[in-house]
């Protein structure tokens, strides 16, 4: 069992007292507009994605024991303003639930929490960052140099909102939300997000995203998003393992 959810509480206090460390995951995404193909939680999708399979990979380990807890599903979607489906909540909302979430479980001697995000709005970033430095838990950090340049080209160019990145992930978790028809004819659209923001521009309309969506979503195969996931579950297992054994 992975699901902290599915425990009794005889067994969360078994947790406490047993021969491996607890370590909990928090998965952290948005809903909102990923193209004309991809579902609203796509970012949800990937977070809890990567968590299930950490969690199984160290199902069998001597010292720890990861645990899935329910994901946050909402987050700061400014960006996807204007399109059907966007919803947003504030960033000291989105902060204020992290740090609730995790004091909660601190204060029974569940200290050791990864929280755990695929939503990469700079709001919603900033606002993980400082409730989990507030609540003394980890984050982990995909956009961070050294994790993001083991991940895709696509990744590493910041032209991949739903784009072959993204949608790939999804196939291969959750082929059946994929709009695969749609998908195969959408061409490929270059923005440089990273920079896009630096400019100023606050919404995928300004950022020429005209359909909610930047990067190659047509290349996007079940295979490489499961050898995507793979890799991100490398990096997420080495920081459990860290915080695991701190």
């Amino acid at each position: 069992m992975t699901e902290f959810a599915e425990l009794t509480s005889p067994q969360v206090a078994e947790l406490l007292t047993g021969p491996r460390t607890p370590v909990l995951l928090l998965p952290v995404g948005a809903v909102e507009p990923h193209g004309p193909h991809a579902p609203l939680g796509t970012d949800r999708l990937i977070s809890a994605g990567m968590c299930a399979r950490a969690a199984e990979r160290l199902a069998a380990d001597a010292t720890l024991r990861a645990l899935v807890l329910p994901p946050i599903e909402y987050g700061v979607t400014e960006f996807g303003a204007g399109f059907p489906g966007a919803v947003s909540i504030r960033p000291d909302t989105l902060a204020a639930l992290v740090v609730d979430l995790c004091r909660s479980l601190t204060a029974q001697g569940l200290d050791r929490i990864v929280v755990v995000n695929n939503h990469f709005e700079p709001a919603h970033v900033t606002a993980l960052r400082e409730a989990t430095t507030t609540a003394g838990v980890a984050y982990l950090d995909l956009v961070r140099r050294r994790n993001a340049e083991r991940l895709t080209d696509e990744f590493r160019t910041g032209s991949c909102h739903a784009g072959r990145y993204e949608t790939s992930l999804v196939l291969a978790d959750r082929p059946d939300l994929v709009d695969t028809a749609t998908m195969r004819t959408l061409p490929e659209v270059t923005v440089d997000l990273p920079a896009e923001m630096a400019a100023g521009h606050r919404t995928f309309t300004a950022m020429g995203m005209d359909r909610a969506y930047c990067g190659a979503p047509a290349a996007a195969t079940p295979s490489e998003g499961a050898a995507t996931f793979d890799t991100l579950t490398d990096i997420l297992v080495e920081l459990i393992r860290e915080v695991g054994h701190r």
